[in-house]
């Protein structure tokens, strides 16, 4: 889906923690009406066995902490077993350090996740481990905001 016009309603500005400050990006949140489209874009990760990197919509509210445990768990209302947590999202891939995720998902609505957080972890999630998929350290770290109107646009379909 091509995404360069549409505005997002969401935006999260991803940052890596001290031991991976290259790590960066956006990952944009879109509402539609068969779901969340989301969009994430990031650059920076590091080497690891797999490629792979789990992505995950945590409960906390900021990114503080050692290596952010103030992001607390996965956004998980709904109290299911892994991998069935409204925040568990697929792993991105790594090409050279970059990632790019496009994943449309009907497990939250936009206004469920502002003031949340979005986590990347240092290894791919096993889809099965209890209670988060033994991903690992969280690597990096973003705080979901409203993303603001545009002013100046005319159509922000």
């Amino acid at each position: 889906m091509n995404t360069g016009f549409m505005r997002s309603n969401a935006v999260a500005n991803v940052k890596g923690g001290k031991e991976f400050p290259d790590i960066s990006g956006q990952v944009k949140f879109y509402q539609k009406s068969n779901g969340v489209l989301v969009v994430a874009d990031i650059s920076g990760l590091p080497r690891n066995t797999s490629g792979f990197f789990a992505l995950h919509i945590h409960e906390g509210d900021n990114c503080r902490g050692e290596n952010f445990s103030d992001t607390k768990g996965h956004f998980n209302p709904t109290k299911m077993p892994h991998p069935m947590h409204d925040g568990d999202l697929p792993p991105l891939l790594s090409n050279r350090g970059r990632a790019h995720l496009e994943v449309i998902t009907n497990r939250f609505r936009v206004n469920d996740i502002i003031g949340r957080t979005v986590v990347i972890h240092n290894e791919a999630d096993d889809f099965h481990s209890q209670p988060a998929g033994n991903s690992g350290t969280k690597i990096a770290c973003g705080v979901i905001r409203r993303e603001r109107p545009c002013q100046s646009c005319r159509n922000n379909a």
